[in-house]
Formats: structure tokens, sequence, C-alpha cells
């Protein structure tokens, strides 16, 4: 079983950065898409970004294209999320999950979740 690990998470004032970092533990580790989500109190998880493992290509929100960019060490099983001119809307729980699936936008194919690390931008 694959269990991805968050780390990274703080608190930050806006404009400023963070990196989240998604370390992935168990064999075999050959998903389809590494994704990052994100929970702020009394809304839905979205969609923040998207890695296909294998190839790297990215996939972005709306909301955060230009401002994020997602990584992924392949050798070390890493996924990195650099955020940058972070806003206060971006306060959330930032979830790592790992899909089978090519649907890289459907929530509902990444089966294995980490906890999730905390994000908060004061203004």
């Amino acid at each position: 079983q694959v269990q991805p690990v968050e780390s990274g998470g703080g608190a930050v004032q806006a404009g400023g950065s963070l990196r989240l970092s998604c370390a992935a533990s168990g064999r075999p580790f050959s998903p389809y898409f590494m994704g990052w989500f994100r929970q702020a109190p009394g809304k839905e998880r979205e969609f923040v970004a998207a890695i296909r493992w294998s190839g790297g290509w990215t996939y972005y929100g709306d909301s955060v294209k230009g401002r994020f960019s997602f990584s992924r060490d392949y050798t070390k099983n890493t996924g990195f999320l650099q955020m940058n001119n972070l806003k206060a809307d971006d306060t959330a729980v930032y979830y790592c999950a790992v899909s089978g699936s090519s649907y890289w936008y459907r929530i509902s194919d990444y089966d294995n979740w980490g906890q999730g690390t905390q994000v908060t931008v004061s203004s």
C-alpha cells in the first residue's frame, strides 16, 4: 500500500512562499498521477495541481496557475509543490494523493491520501 506523507506547511504572510513535499512510501510506487488538493473550513476539497509521474507533465487549478509549480524527484518518490505569491484565499489543509487513473482532475480516482498539512496565509 502506498502511503503519501506531506510536509512543509506553515504560516506565512500574503505574498510569501512555501514549499510542500509529498513523500510516498510503499512498494511498488508507479502511480499515473500524484496530485495536490486543498480544503478550507466549510468548503469542499478542491483540485490544486497534478503531475503525471512518468513524464512530468503538470496540470493546475485555475486559482493557482502562474503561482504554484509542481515538480517531482522520480528517484525518491517525492513530489514538491512550490507555492509563490500566496494569498489569504490559499489558506487550507493541503492533501497529497496518488492515482492509478489517467483522469488527473477526477478526485474520486485518487485512492491513497496523506493526512494533510496546514497552510495559513495572513493578509
